[in-house]
């Protein structure tokens, strides 16, 4: 049982809670704001008995898969009053590939890189369109939708999901056909740690040729006393010659040539687009998951979406606002929906941000050490550049993604009481029309709110009268 339960007492506690955690900010969380004890599951049915067990003792569960959540809520509490168990699904990453139906099934605690590399162990022209960072756990990254260089072809991670199985707060096992379609239709992108503990996943594989072409293009400009540069990431499902010849006619500005372009098998992009060294074998991907912590600058997200072209005068706000961080360097990242995207409608997954939206805008500000005065002067860009930003993006509502958690917008009471009039201020930021939906969904299979976080969505009540 040592190998499955690590308490604070156990010489394992400490680096088991530290193994993936992502955003170093959280290393050195305050004891009362970690897990009572932290349950590492080799079995489906582990994870039964640590849900069960937690309901009959009063706790909270916590569930992580990959340790990326910007905020920690996948493994830390803002209530210390309030204890919990974190569920890590470390041990829940096997991967089934179905090459002849297309399809695949990966428990929720693999992550992108391993995924890849199941898949292209199988066949070299199959693909799924999720992540460029191989380190990602696959539960959290398709419960908040799930972006790639695909994206424009494929849409989504969370739209190319065909099954999944989640252990419900009554310890149930639920298929789709178990848990229903409105069940189903939530946990694809609509918040983890909300309707369960998804312990597994079927997704759909997508077609892609044998060869496709990457390119890297850098351009740079000194704005006052700032050089900025701007790097332009691009993957094509053809041969070079096709896409020089679409890039001269869609985008000549970007001069784009054969030297800049790369071909490549889809997974030798998966670890081109990912920053590997050239030449590096896919079987790093199974490496995915090692990297510490320690390599990780700290880091604080938000986003936007874009729904007409940003003015000269908001790139030069952008660019003025680079100058005011003394130490690491921010980056603002742009990635362009449309194309398939467009095409799919706003309420078939929860993520509701597709047509009428250029491209989203994700704020990144980044630096090391323990000094708080760094990084109350990194909280202070970010915060500042968001608040510039507000004239040039969607609103009522302003949107965010929900992957990039960001608590600024709105947190839940800590011990469950958050109504749902107060979480619309955050959830329609999120989740815009759907949210109610959410809400109605998850008052179904989750009416005593036992899955919850600091932003998850909760039941939705209406009182006698006639108030929400």
């Amino acid at each position: 049982m040592s190998d499955l339960i690590h308490t604070p007492h156990s010489a394992s506690y400490s680096s088991v809670f530290q193994f993936s955690i992502r955003n170093p900010r959280f290393n050195n969380t305050s004891a009362s704001r970690r897990p009572i004890a932290i349950i590492t599951p080799i079995t489906v049915s582990q994870v039964q008995s640590a849900v069960l067990c937690s309901r009959r003792h009063g706790l909270q569960v916590r569930v992580r898969s990959g340790g990326h959540d910007f905020e920690g809520m996948s493994y830390i509490s803002s209530a210390p009053s309030q204890p919990f168990l974190l569920i890590d699904l470390i041990n829940l990453r096997n991967v089934t590939v179905d090459v002849p139906t297309k399809s695949a099934w990966v428990q929720a605690g693999a992550v992108l890189g391993e995924l890849y590399h199941s898949i292209a162990s199988a066949s070299g022209t199959l693909a799924f369109p999720a992540g460029i960072c191989p380190s990602v756990g696959v539960g959290g990254h398709i419960s908040g939708g799930g972006y790639g260089m695909l994206l424009r072809k494929y849409g989504m991670a969370a739209d190319n999901v065909l099954d999944a199985r989640l252990v419900d707060a009554e310890g149930r096992i639920l298929d789709r056909a178990g848990m229903g379609e409105d069940v189903f239709w939530a946990i694809r992108g609509g918040g983890g740690n909300t309707y369960g503990v998804v312990v597994s996943w079927k997704v759909k594989l997508v077609p892609v040729p044998r060869r496709v072409t990457g390119f890297k293009v850098s351009k740079t400009s000194e704005e006052g006393q700032t050089i900025i540069q701007a790097e332009f990431l691009g993957l094509y499902l053809g041969e070079t010659e096709s896409l020089l010849t679409v890039m001269k006619q869609s985008f000549p500005e970007l001069e784009l040539t054969e030297e800049g372009c790369t071909e490549m098998s889809w997974i030798e992009s998966a670890l081109y687009c990912a920053g590997y060294p050239k030449n590096t074998s896919y079987d790093e991907l199974l490496n995915s998951r090692n990297s510490s912590s320690l390599q990780f600058a700290k880091l604080k997200a938000k986003s936007d979406y874009v729904q007409r072209p940003l003015p000269v005068r908001a790139l030069q706000g952008i660019w003025r606002s680079f100058d005011q961080v003394e130490a690491g360097p921010p980056l603002v990242q742009m990635v362009p929906h449309g194309g398939r995207m467009s095409r799919i409608s706003n309420s078939s997954i929860p993520y509701p941000h597709r047509s009428g939206n250029i491209y989203k805008i994700q704020y990144f500000a980044s630096w090391f050490g323990e000094d708080k005065k760094v990084e109350k002067r990194h909280l202070h860009w970010i915060n500042g550049l968001y608040r510039f930003m507000t004239p040039y993006v969607s609103n009522n509502p302003r949107g965010a993604y929900p992957n990039s958690r960001d608590l600024d917008l709105g947190v839940n009471d800590p011990v469950g009481r958050t109504s749902y009039k107060q979480a619309r201020v955050w959830g329609e930021q999120y989740f815009k029309h759907n949210f109610e939906r959410l809400a109605r969904v998850k008052a179904a299979i989750d009416p005593s709110n036992f899955f919850r976080n600091e932003q998850s969505v909760p039941p939705f009540v209406r009182m006698t009268t006639g108030r929400v």
